[in-house]
């Protein structure tokens, strides 16, 4: 089975962790083992998020005095590597040298005219109480939200519209390799009046470039790896359940798409109405259950059938 496996947050970096290297290799050592049986009997695409790493990198580049800062796209092509290096080295370590291991940066175009760009949402890099925000941003022009009790800076999070290329990652998996693209939401580029690609500063959602991803190779399972067992209904209060599944025209309109779980059920949703194949949100240390049908809230076409 051809599998597409968004790796959320808890791969790399959980919610108040330290930003160190130390824990991002921690984390991947995890994430390394509960995906190593999956990886050693199925096709396997891995994509992963880079929002703390990638605003991290942008502070750093804003510290020194008379430096000129890099770009959205350079660094999430920087960071696209270094996290696609992390994981390729922690996999690699279980699978051994007789199974390929590929990261590709991945271009990924978006619509120059989004709005997005006017009015940005994509949460980046590490939380602050509200006045060192406040510093940042008249020191930096920097946009800030509330992240629950921290702020963070937001960036535009423009729709992924096309993938540039498709033939290498098929043609990695025609030689059974494991294949790590699409970091970060992938590099954004927007197609200038000439035909010209360029750069553009913003950071597409991991979950909807995997979606997009998982589309066009296509896979036959997209599964979004987060650090909850899945969807739940009254999330946070006592009569919370988790829902083991969901049907894609039951989810139109629905609370959950308007929640905290929005970009992930939308993604979700788009894969399975345009490939008519389940889609399932769940956590990375139940991977080998996901994928056996016993874990996770999978997203199912059409309607719930009535007994």
């Amino acid at each position: 089975m051809r599998l597409v496996v968004a790796l959320g947050g808890n791969a790399l970096q959980q919610r108040n962790e330290p930003l160190t290297l130390a824990t991002q290799w921690t984390n991947a050592r995890i994430a390394a083992r509960a995906l190593e049986p999956v990886a050693r009997n199925h096709q396997l695409i891995l994509t992963h998020g880079n929002g703390p790493q990638v605003g991290l990198l942008a502070m750093q580049a804003q510290s020194f005095d008379g430096a000129e800062p890099y770009s959205f796209d350079l660094m999430g092509a920087a960071t696209g590597g270094m996290i696609g290096f992390i994981l390729e080295q922690e996999l690699g370590n279980l699978l051994g040298y007789d199974v390929p291991i590929a990261t590709l940066l991945t271009r990924i175009e978006v619509d120059a005219r989004d709005p997005e760009f006017s009015d940005p949402s994509k949460f980046v890099g590490p939380g602050f109480d509200r006045p060192e925000a406040d510093r940042l941003a008249a020191a930096h022009g920097w946009t800030f939200r509330e992240d629950g009790a921290r702020w963070r800076r937001v960036v535009p999070s423009p729709q992924p519209q096309r993938i540039l290329w498709h033939r290498p990652i098929r043609w990695l998996l025609e030689q059974n390799a494991v294949v790590i693209c699409g970091g970060g939401g992938g590099i954004p580029v927007v197609q200038q009046a000439d035909g010209r690609l360029e750069g553009v500063e913003a950071v597409i959602d991991k979950d909807r470039a995997s979606s997009l991803l998982a589309r066009r190779i296509p896979a036959d399972l997209f599964v979004i790896a987060t650090d909850v067992p899945g969807v739940y209904e009254n999330w946070g209060t006592p009569e919370q359940r988790l829902v083991p599944e969901l049907h894609a025209d039951e989810l139109e309109g629905s609370a959950f798409s308007r929640g905290s779980m929005g970009p992930k059920v939308e993604a979700a949703l788009r894969f399975v109405r345009e490939t008519g194949k389940p889609a399932v949100i769940g956590a990375l240390d139940q991977i080998g259950e996901i994928v056996e049908g016993r874990a996770g809230t999978r997203v199912l076409p059409g309607r719930r059938a009535v007994a």
